[in-house]
């Protein structure tokens, strides 16, 4: 009985050991951005308020940047890294939704002087959306994120080429479904029509593609990378990941490496916290949309918001209240807004939604919303639904 009560000692001290390393490992993958949290403490004082406690907004940015052996394949680097893909994440209080707005890239926006890498500081300029991170990286975006809509980004996460191949590999592949073959010699791409369980190289082709899929327009590649991850979400929230240790720690491994957030999410400790609060949203809860957005009058190959369906969607989202996405055009409910923005915000020359920051009155009306209003409908689909190009 001793030797066996050793033995289990022992082995328990092996395990523990194990688990200790490992974690150890997934932790020191990821990447603090502390460049940006102190870029943010700067402009504290202009950032706007959180209104409900619980909700939570993260900046979810894809870079193109082409540093490294395996980006550079995908054309040179000129020394710049643009926002490819940025999404704006709401996690609701009590997390009985989540929300990802994808914002263009070709979104013509307010962008403030922002620091640059090498020091200096940009000037305010009135250009394209991907510009912000060009010029001053992750806390640029967020700034500019913030004064358009008025809304606190809480954490972000970058995440390159190379990441989102990983990630998508570690599951095994993501399965799409194609009615036509594609053929697509720039995006890497030669798939047949039907389901197809794409790989990590084919993926990315897949959600970059514009001249094979689709009309070539940003805004409905933006709409297929909504349907990807939703794909995405699926595949990670099954069993046979989540459940499975040899299978889930490829995805922590791919997922941490691929990582550099804000220092608030820069543990795994604080990644989990943030997973196990959205592993119990239904799926037909976790909803995708593109911001309500129209042709710029400058240039019709550049957007701007719609209103008033943008000043709507982001006072929803500001207070916590519910948005539904469907096939058909924005549908606003009866809630009424300023005619120079959203209630109580003031205009500026940085956005149409003033500096962020809400008035005392808002603030004081907001503790936490129950879903009582109408919910207005925006355009979009939940990771719910499946369904052919």
């Amino acid at each position: 009985m001793r030797r066996a009560a050793l033995a289990v000692a022992v082995a328990a001290v092996g395990a523990a050991g194990i688990g200790w390393t490992v974690y150890t490992k997934l932790n020191g993958n990821i990447t603090a951005d502390e460049a940006a949290a102190a870029e943010l403490a700067r402009y504290e004082r202009e950032r706007p308020t959180a209104l409900v406690r619980g909700a939570q907004n993260i900046l979810v940015i894809g870079s193109d940047s082409r540093a490294g052996a395996d980006n550079a394949r995908y054309g040179r680097d000129p020394g710049t890294e643009r926002s490819d893909t940025a999404i704006l994440l709401h996690l609701s209080a009590g997390r009985h939704r989540a929300t990802a707005v994808s914002l263009p890239r070709d979104l013509m926006v307010r962008v403030p002087g922002c620091r640059r890498p090498d020091g200096t500081r940009s000037q305010p300029a009135f250009t394209m959306f991907n510009y912000a991170f060009e010029v001053g990286g992750s806390a640029c975006s967020i700034r500019t994120v913030e004064k358009l809509t008025g809304i606190r980004i809480d954490h972000h996460v970058v995440v390159d080429f190379h990441g989102f191949k990983r990630v998508v590999d570690a599951v095994d592949g993501v399965e799409v479904c194609l009615r036509r073959p594609v053929a697509d010699k720039a995006a890497k791409l030669n798939l047949p029509a039907g389901r197809v369980t794409l790989n990590g190289e084919q993926a990315l082709g897949y959600v970059r593609a514009r001249k094979s899929l689709g009309d070539g327009s940003d805004t409905e590649r933006m709409e297929r990378q909504q349907r990807f991850l939703g794909a995405l979400v699926n595949k990670v929230r099954g069993n046979d990941v989540l459940l499975n240790p040899v299978k889930l720690y490829p995805v922590l491994n791919a997922a941490t490496s691929s990582l550099t957030t804000d220092p608030g999410l820069a543990s795994l400790r604080d990644l989990y916290a943030l997973v196990r609060g959205l592993r119990d949203i239904p799926t037909e809860r976790v909803q995708f949309l593109t911001v309500p957005r129209e042709a710029w009058a400058g240039n019709p190959n550049r957007d701007q918001l719609k209103e008033p369906d943008a000043r709507e969607l982001f006072a929803r989202l500001r207070t916590d209240e519910p948005v539904a996405v469907g096939g058909s055009a924005p549908r606003r409910s009866d809630e009424k807004s300023g005619p120079e923005g959203a209630p109580g915000i003031p205009p500026s020359d940085y956005g149409a939604y003033g500096d962020g920051d809400a008035s005392s009155n808002e603030r004081r009306s907001v503790e936490h919303t129950n879903d009582v209003s109408p919910e207005p409908t925006f355009r979009g689909n939940t990771a719910a639904e499946k369904s052919c190009e």
